[in-house]
């Protein structure tokens, strides 16, 4: 066995301990039930009501199974409503999209049209400089003052 010092409990201080600890748990429970009593709800006042006793059973019956009814058709109704508002904003989407489309293909059409027609000058203004450049070279390889004698020429003496 090791050394060690065994030190016997002090019965007097264990004791006041154990007093004091069950003093202040006493204490507390008593200070937790004058809480309880300081905070306790008061009476509850209600004007007297007549329940009930307008009609019988049978009819009260009837009448809660007629309102559950109207109940399980107001909720179809309104989940019909809810469908129909849904297709409509999804349909209306749809036509917004289907809009924008079309007008994209419309810029679209107008600015091949427009290269069209750019490209249709720009073939003409070609054309038009070739025809006087090849004039303008025949005219040139020719003499100006007897344009009725080439008239009358045969095919054998033409520039082509």
């Amino acid at each position: 066995v090791g050394p060690y010092v065994l030190i016997t409990p002090n019965e007097t201080r264990r004791n006041q301990l154990q007093r004091s600890k069950l003093s202040f748990a006493k204490k507390e429970l008593d200070d937790l039930e004058q809480w309880k009593e300081e905070h306790r709800p008061g009476p509850i006042k209600l004007v007297p009501q007549r329940l009930g006793g307008k009609e019988s059973e049978a009819e009260a019956r009837q009448k809660q199974q007629m309102m559950l009814t109207q109940s399980k058709y107001q909720q179809k109704h309104k989940r019909e409503e809810y469908i129909k508002a849904k297709k409509a904003a999804e349909e209306a989407e749809i036509l917004k999209k289907k809009a924008i489309q079309r007008e994209k293909a419309e810029r679209l059409e107008v600015k091949k049209r427009q290269q069209e027609m750019q490209r249709k000058e720009m073939f003409l203004e070609d054309q038009y400089y070739k025809t006087n450049e090849l004039l303008n070279r025949l005219d040139l390889g020719l003499p100006k003052s007897d344009s009725c004698q080439i008239a009358n020429r045969g095919p054998e003496s033409t520039a082509w």
